[in-house]
């Protein structure tokens, strides 16, 4: 089902020509990595000292922005790299236990064929994007831009947006994160929200993104609508 945009109140169905560029996000966005990240969240708590959330309490802070959740839990904002790089290390054990969401795999192809053009920024590594990803699906993106900060996205969208020599109005960053959509904003870039990853769909809509989006599907029938 497309949904509406929320921003400005178009249609999810029509047209809007100027996105040339969609920056991606990964995990959560392009790969279902939420299970794991809550399968191995408890160890990494104890391994650095803050607290384990309940089973309950993590649904919970699925409605909260990155900041609300370290305060919650308590993660001093100097550990954050020490974690940021534990968790990559993580990520890249268990690579082979993660997958992309369906539908994926179709929605990055029909895009390339449509003229639209792909770059990734992620915090995870590049390599365990594209074992995710697969060589196939891996290789319709042009550029990938990964190990950002876990607060350091807007200097990365910068540098794919100056690299690709494309005006910023004609760039949309997708994610599922509502540190997604603020940096997004600080590169002054749009920002479509997708509700299958890892923020609740009511918290990403409150934020106001340009483009709501409830299925892969509606992503390419967004940006593609009316192409020849």
């Amino acid at each position: 089902m497309l949904v509406a945009d929320r921003a400005g109140g178009r249609a999810a169905g029509q047209s809007d020509p100027r996105y040339r560029l969609v920056i991606l996000d990964f995990d959560g966005t392009l790969a279902d990595t939420f299970p794991w990240f809550a399968r191995v969240l408890p160890g990494v708590a104890d391994r650095y000292g803050f607290r384990r959330p309940s089973p309950d309490e993590v649904e919970g802070l699925r409605a909260l922005d990155a900041r609300a959740v370290l305060r919650r839990l308590g993660v001093p904002g100097w550990k954050l790299p020490l974690i940021a790089r534990h968790m990559r290390g993580l990520a890249a054990r268990d690579a082979g236990d993660l997958a992309p969401f369906p539908g994926i795999p179709a929605l990055l192809a029909r895009l390339r064929a449509g003229g639209v053009g792909l770059a990734l920024v992620s915090s995870n590594r590049e390599d365990v994007v594209r074992r995710v990803l697969g060589p196939e699906s891996a290789g319709l993106i042009d550029r990938y831009a990964c190990g950002a900060a876990v607060f350091g996205k807007a200097r990365r969208f910068r540098a794919v947006v100056r690299a690709s020599g494309i005006p910023p109005v004609s760039v949309l960053c997708l994610g599922d994160e509502l540190r997604d959509h603020d940096a997004a904003t600080r590169a002054g870039l749009a920002f479509g929200a997708v509700t299958w990853g890892y923020t609740r769909e009511a918290a990403l809509a409150a934020a106001g993104p340009a483009h709501l989006f409830a299925t892969p599907e509606a992503v390419a029938a967004t940006l593609l609508a009316g192409a020849a």
